[in-house]
Parts: C-alpha cells; structure tokens; sequence
C-alpha cells in the first residue's frame, strides 16, 4: 500500500477514535498561568503609568484607575482558568495574527494573544494590547477568512486607541454630570423628571461615541484585512454569520426529544413536564420602556455594519468561495467538542443541558459524550434547586426575548420536581463515561 495511503488512513482512524474517547481540553496548566500572570502584571503596570504621565492630573489618575479595575477583573478570569494556554487554538490564532500585522507592517509591543473557553462568537482587546478570541468563534464562522476578519476588526480598535478614547468620553461625561446636579439642586419643579432626561441624553451620547468607534473599526479592519489576502466577501459574510446569534444556538430542541432522553426505567415520562407557563393575559403594548435599546447598544446593528461597509468598500463579487483548510477545519471539531465543558466551566448549567439535546436529538456519533455532560449539568441543577438557588443558573420564561424553543425548555426544566431532578441525574451519570 502507497505510504502516504497508509499514514492518511491512519490519522484519519485516530482522530476518528479520539472523537469518540474526546477528552476535554485540559486547564490544569498552573505555570503557563503564573508566567502569563506575570508578565501581565508587570506590562500592564508600565502601561497604566504611561497613560497616567500622558494624561496629567486627575484624568491620568481616573484612567489609570479605570485600567487598574479592568486588569483585576482580568487576572481574576485568567485565574479561574477561563482561558487555555498551549493548545492548538493558541498557535493557529497567534500566527494568524503575526500574518496579520506583517502584511500590514504593523508592530505592538508586548502583543499578548489569549484563547477563552468561552462559547460566544466574540473577541475583544485592551488598550495595553491583550488580544482575546473566544473559542465559540469558531463554531460560527465558515473558514479562517472570516475569523481573521474578527480578529482584524479587533486590531482596528488597538491601532485606534479606542479604549483609551472611550475612557476619555466616559470622564468628560462625568464632568459634565456633576455640573449638571448643580444645576437641578436650584431647580423647583420636575426634578426627578429632569434628572433623568438628562441622564439619558448621556447614556445615549456614550453609546453612540461606542457606536461610532465600532465603524472605525471595521473600516481600518477591512483594509488590514485587505493586505493580509483573505477572501475579500468573507469580511461580509462573517458578519453575516454572526448575525444569527442570540446567546443561544437558534437549532430547535424537537418535543420528541424530551421524551426519547427523558423516558427514563422506572420513571416515565410525564405530559405535564412540557406544559408551558400561559403568558397570553399579559398585553407588552401597554409597558412602555424609558430607555430605548437601540440607543443604548454598543454595537450599530448587524444590518447597519453591513450597509456601511457596502458604502464605503464596495465588492464585486459578494458570494465567498473560500473553502476552509484542514487544520481550521480539526480546530472547529474540538471547538464543537468543547461547547458542554465551557458552558459547565462558566456555571451555565441551564443552557449546557439545552445544548446537550441540541446534541443529541442529531444521532451524533458522540451520544455518550454528550449524556455524560447532561449528567453533570443536572447534578448542579439538582444542587441548586436543592439549596433553593436555582434562579442561578437556570432562566426564567421571557416570552418577549426567547425563543420558542427555549421558552419550551425553561417551561419543562421549572417543571420538573426535585425528585425528577434527582433520578435524571442519578441514571445519566451512572450511563456516563
């Protein structure tokens, strides 16, 4: 047999039995923290001091403060192992950025390029230059073009200095604040009225500065991304892509499907688990809200980044015909792999038994993995409604803002007694692994 033949079949076999024995990616890597920790703290000391000398007087000290509160809240994360270090999603993202910058002979010292175990297609970076790129992205996007397109937009906004700008904005509001409470100290009639239209006209003011700084983002992003050869359609499509998400995975959990995993020796199936909290009385056109969202949102809407960016770099060719590559492809496996660990890292048990059906009811080659991270998510909901804490980590019914197949879930998981809880968890995770 041709040698080649040989090895393909197999790495194909292995990865194919690795699937079936997936072992979560391991967070016990205690110095690669402490040594990412360490260098964290001490760059991020050097930056704040330079932003403090750059910006004298009280608004140096604020900035630097603000910074300080931020970078606690980091090393927090990093410490409760939300983040992987020395895995294959590190070295991918890490040399898609030194792609990146090179392409656009771009440098920033002391870069830091961090993968979080978390399932939401976002990423984010500080001003002090930590990249960060969550796992989640992965399952969104179709190929490297459209993750590169994230990380570029994410660029943008470090080479625009945008966190600092945005601290600035934030100061100068709260100058214009407190002059403003003098003012309504002498004021007579409508106090309170006037207060909050004021405090409104801010909220909105900082918002759109927010709104605004996301635009400039994808402009300089799209032109770093430009120079770096990526399919130019994926920068579209990606945003596309992430259009469909809402917290949640959108794919429907079938009613048959509590009833194939919930039909259980010794403990059937009962109807009234699905009956659903009746919400029809409650008229939502007679609640008005005082503040509008669409005001308030850091980010324009999806449609609105699209529009601008169809204005401003018009493309020929709109439809992607990039296919992905084979290592981007085996990161997407696992990043699929690993959406039940994080959700269960997280502490968003509710959420990991929905996506664990979202799994299941698909006949995934996986079933076992998937009942054993059912097992373990029911034995903390069993623990919370046992020590009455379970609005934790469970949602109530928001018929406004959920979907009609979470609202089911919600419906069935409230539904159930804490002797249901209990045999569930019980019977799954004597079937687990």
């Amino acid at each position: 047999m041709n040698r080649f033949l040989l090895v393909l079949m197999l790495s194909i076999f292995s990865f194919s039995n690795a699937q079936n024995n997936y072992k979560p990616i391991d967070t016990a890597d205690y110095l690669q923290r402490k040594s990412f920790l360490t260098t964290y703290i001490k760059d991020s000391e050097t930056y704040n001091k330079k932003q403090k000398d750059k910006y004298e007087g009280k608004t140096g000290r604020e900035i630097s403060a603000a910074l300080s509160r931020f970078q606690k809240d980091f090393q927090d994360e990093v410490k409760n192992k939300n983040f992987v270090f020395n895995t294959g999603f590190n070295h991918y993202v890490n040399q898609m950025v030194e792609q990146i910058l090179k392409s656009n002979s771009l440098d920033f010292p002391n870069l830091k390029v961090l993968v979080e175990k978390d399932n939401s297609p976002n990423a984010y970076c500080m001003g002090d230059g930590t990249l960060v790129v969550n796992m989640g992205l992965f399952n969104w996007v179709d190929n490297e073009g459209q993750l590169a397109s994230v990380i570029c937009h994410e660029l943008g906004h470090l080479f625009l200095d945008h966190s600092i700008k945005i601290q600035l904005e934030n100061i100068q509001l709260g100058k214009d604040g407190k002059a403003e409470a003098k003012t309504l100290t002498l004021v007579q009639n409508n106090k309170g009225e006037k207060a909050h239209q004021f405090y409104k006209r801010q909220l909105y003011k900082f918002s759109a500065q927010k709104r605004k700084q996301e635009n400039e983002a994808d402009s300089l992003g799209y032109i770093y991304y430009q120079k770096s050869n990526f399919s130019k359609p994926d920068f579209r499509k990606a945003l596309l892509n992430l259009k469909k998400y809402d917290t949640i995975s959108p794919k429907i959990v079938k009613a048959e499907t509590y009833k194939q995993f919930f039909d259980l020796p010794n403990h059937p199936f009962k109807e009234q688990w699905m009956k659903k909290e009746d919400f029809s009385g409650y008229d939502y056109s007679h609640y008005k809200e005082k503040i509008d969202k669409d005001s308030v949102a850091s980010h324009p809407e999806i449609e609105a980044r699209i529009q601008y960016l169809d204005k401003h770099f018009p493309l020929q060719d709109l439809v992607s015909k990039e296919e992905p590559k084979p290592d981007f492809i085996d990161l997407q496996k696992i990043a699929k792999m690993e959406v039940l660990p994080n959700f269960y890292q997280s502490e968003d048990y509710g959420v990991g038994i929905y996506s664990a059906l979202q799994f299941l009811q698909k006949e995934d080659p996986d079933i076992d993995y998937y009942k054993y991270w059912l097992g373990k998510n029911f034995e903390k909901i069993y623990e919370a409604r046992k020590n009455y804490k379970l609005n934790r980590y469970l949602d109530r019914v928001d018929p406004k803002n959920q979907s009609e197949s979470y609202q089911q879930f919600l419906n069935f998981m409230w539904n159930l007694s804490l002797d249901d809880i209990k045999y569930i968890t019980e019977f799954y995770n004597k079937k687990s692994l």
